[in-house]
This record gives C-alpha cells, sequence and structure tokens, in this order.
C-alpha cells in the first residue's frame, strides 16, 4: 500500500522573523482590533501557545538562508514583530497550500490547554492573570488547571489530541483507571466525546469500577444495571472486533471499488446498465463515493 504523507514534520522549529515571508495583509483595522489585543496580551504574558505553519520556499536568498512561507499565523506574526521576539517556533508543512493546516491540525485541546495553563503557572504567572489575558471566568482557568486530577496517564494520553467536552472528564473521575481505559477507548471506536455518551458509560459501569458507589436512580432497579452492564460490556467488545479488523476489511472494499470502477469505465458495460438497470448504477456509484470517503478518513486517523 501507498505510504501516507505526513502533513507537518514532527518537530518543531525556530524560524526568524525575517526569514518568514507572509502569504495575506495584516490591515490596519485587524491590528486595531479586539483579537489582535488579546493576542498580543497573550503572548506578552504566556508566549505564543500555537506555533506558527510555514512551509520553506525553494529558493533561497543570497547567503544561504533559507525564506519560510507563512500558512497560518499571521496575527501572531504580527504581534511577536510588535513585542521584538527574534524568532518564532514554528510547524513546517510538507505542503504549501494554505488550507491544508486548518484541515489537519485541531485548535488547543482541552489537554493541550491544560498543560499551557500549568507551564504558564510555572512561570509564575497567576490563575487570574490568565482569566484576565484570555478574558474568560477565572473558575474556567482553575477547572482546566486541574483537568486531569484523578485522570490516568494512559487515558490522558489518549485524549491529549481529540476535542472532549469538559464534562467526560468530570465523569472520568468517578471511574477506576482499567474503565476510564474502556470508557475513553468504546468513545474513540465511535469518534464519540460528548458527556452525554460518557454518562450512558458511566450508567452501565458495575460498581466495583466505581471510585465511590453510584447512586441508584427513581424507577432504576438492579436488573435494568445489571442488563445495561451486559450490554455494555457487549457493546465494548464489539467495537474492539471491528477496531481489529477494520483495516483488512477496508482494504477489501478499496480493491472491490477499483474492480468496479474498471467494469463502469468499460462503455458497453455502462450503456447496458445506464438503459436496463439504471437503479443499480446509481446505487454502485454512491457504494463507491462512500467507500473513497471511508478510505480517506482512515488515512487522516
Amino acid at each position: 500500500m501507498t505510504a501516507i504523507k505526513r502533513a507537518f514534520e514532527p518537530n518543531l522549529i525556530g524560524v526568524p522573523l525575517a526569514q518568514i515571508l507572509t502569504s495575506r495583509q495584516v490591515s490596519q483595522d485587524m491590528l486595531g482590533s479586539v483579537k489582535f489585543a488579546a493576542i498580543l496580551a497573550s503572548i506578552r504574558e504566556l508566549g505564543v501557545v500555537e506555533p506558527l505553519a510555514v512551509h520553506p520556499e525553494p529558493i533561497q536568498v543570497m547567503g544561504g538562508e533559507p525564506r519560510y512561507l507563512l500558512l497560518d499565523g499571521h496575527l501572531r506574526l504580527a504581534a511577536l514583530k510588535q513585542l521584538g521576539a527574534p524568532e518564532a517556533l514554528c510547524l513546517l508543512a510538507t505542503d504549501d497550500e494554505g488550507f491544508t493546516y486548518n484541515r489537519q491540525i485541531n485548535r488547543l485541546t482541552p489537554v493541550q490547554e491544560h498543560k499551557m495553563i500549568l507551564e504558564a503557572i510555572r512561570k509564575g504567572v497567576t490563575a487570574e492573570r490568565i482569566a484576565e489575558v484570555l478574558s474568560v471566568n477565572v473558575d474556567r482557568i482553575r477547572e482546566r488547571q486541574h483537568l486531569l486530577r484523578g485522570i490516568a496517564p494512559e487515558v490522558a494520553e489518549l485524549l491529549k489530541t481529540r476535542m472532549v467536552s469538559q464534562a467526560v472528564f468530570r465523569v472520568l473521575r468517578r471511574m477506576k483507571p482499567m474503565r476510564q481505559l474502556e470508557l475513553v477507548e468504546m468513545m474513540i471506536s465511535a469518534n464519540c466525546f460528548t458527556g452525554r455518551y460518557a454518562e450512558m458509560v458511566l450508567a452501565a459501569t458495575r460498581p466495583e469500577e466505581l471510585v465511590e458507589p453510584k447512586k441508584v436512580s427513581d424507577g432504576v432497579t438492579a436488573e435494568d444495571i445489571a442488563r445495561m452492564e451486559r450490554e455494555m460490556e457487549k457493546l465494548y467488545h464489539d467495537y474492539r472486533l471491528v477496531e481489529d479488523t477494520l483495516g483488512e476489511t477496508m482494504l477489501v472494499l478499496v480493491v472491490a471499488k477499483g474492480y468496479v470502477s474498471r467494469l463502469l469505465r468499460n462503455e458497453t458495460i455502462a450503456a447496458y446498465l445506464d438503459r436496463f438497470e439504471p437503479d443499480l448504477a446509481r446505487e454502485l456509484a454512491v457504494v463507491m463515493d462512500a467507500v473513497t470517503a471511508d478510505a480517506r478518513s482512515l488515512e487522516r486517523e
């Protein structure tokens, strides 16, 4: 199979600001906006939280200094220049298309935000000052500061690049480490990271897997809880089975799709289907589009 190309190099690099070429102009209106003021204050107090995304230019100037095209982070770059910073930490993209950055990289996840806040506090910045700079309630900063309290390290590692609801972490803290891990693996398999999903798993969790015994809701009997536990355990094993066989199944589908595509490129076969089996031809086209979309989604993951 063809190797999946990296969208970015794995390590951050420091790039002098003079060597970064912008791909668009930052207007005076933007420099006077509330958003830019917040970015400026955030960088001044906390440093650059989200690196710039750049792509190396093929032509070097005299003296051998490389140039980098800025794909994402024009306001951050303008703020760094105003603050007199000599260089910026950058992600080095392997593609020079600006939309690639936003397609491949999410904004700060809760775990990344937690680590950023811890780093700022370690440097002596108070929670109150961080809240003021980011224009949020100080309780929100404290909640993120203690986000991983009671969370197993393996679970935190699995969630570090996921956009997870804050409610999920509150549910996780009520579970013992092994059950936390099972919940997160189910969420990843289902690609669902909502508090409601976590609450559903919590309701079907045995008492011995919880930090504290849960209260039985009105109208829910012990038999109902036992049935939910059995169904959730079966669902978990089904997810694991699908996860283990997904790659092989997708390979078979892609090969079959290629075979059907070659058949449909045959003008005689295509003409026959259009004339006598139009519904079948439409369904085949829909199925092939679905296989292509699923294969691309699997590659991105």
